[in-house]
């Protein structure tokens, strides 16, 4: 892996290169509230942005609160999402989800890691999406393109994303909190892409373990 210095660099050069969260980044995909986000990021998983738009607008024309999505039917939650694919085992979670909201939490949606992790449905990346979007606090939430770039650079090495998450937030430098998971995602969608990574204007190539392998392979 990386050094402690190295991770730093590769940070201030995507710093520089990408342009971070923008004035008009909303919580995860557009909602207004912490619920809404909770749901949404529930919906997006194995799902198309497209598709979860869709179906978390389907469903939040039908409820917006805990205790109005407690009064639908599984069935109704179910035919609302299933543009999102997985529309059963999502609609089943939800109605957890919510039981656990308003026994737990009082139907007020916690804002620490631990308190979303213990919400049927949350995992690390939903919880860390949550808490970055909907709460404003500094963490890098690792999706798909997050945890390919930290294991392709040498970051981290992590098999699993939320491997990653655990060793990214240990590693990056405190002032990259705020705009990594940004900063990351950028980088990965449109220059450490998955198939064919565009090495040849990459800003941190000489820092990469990736580059460095196939370079002399």
């Amino acid at each position: 892996m990386l050094s402690a210095r190295e991770v730093e660099t590769v940070f201030e050069r995507l710093a520089e290169a990408m342009p971070g969260r923008t004035a008009d980044a909303k919580g995860p995909k557009g909602q207004p509230d912490p619920f809404r986000s909770c749901i949404s990021c529930m919906l997006s998983a194995q799902s198309l942005d497209s598709n979860t738009a869709k179906a978390s607008a389907a469903l939040f024309k039908l409820a917006r609160t805990p205790e109005d999505m407690l009064d639908l039917d599984d069935r109704d939650v179910a035919a609302a999402i299933k543009p999102c694919g997985l529309y059963n085992n999502k609609a089943r979670n939800i109605r957890k989800f919510c039981e656990s909201l308003l026994a737990e939490h009082g139907g007020v949606v916690p804002d620490t890691r631990a308190g979303l992790l213990s919400l049927p449905g949350i995992g690390r990346k939903c919880a860390d999406i949550v808490m970055s979007f909907a709460f404003g606090q500094d963490t890098i939430a690792v999706d798909t393109h997050v945890h390919r770039v930290c294991n392709r650079i040498g970051m981290t090495d992590a098999r699993l994303a939320e491997q990653t998450a655990m060793q990214i937030e240990d590693r990056a430098p405190g002032w990259a909190m705020r705009d990594g998971h940004f900063w990351l995602i950028q980088f990965g969608k449109r220059v450490c892409v998955s198939r064919s990574p565009k090495c040849e204007s990459c800003p941190v190539a000489d820092l990469c373990e990736y580059y460095a392998a196939n370079l002399t392979s």
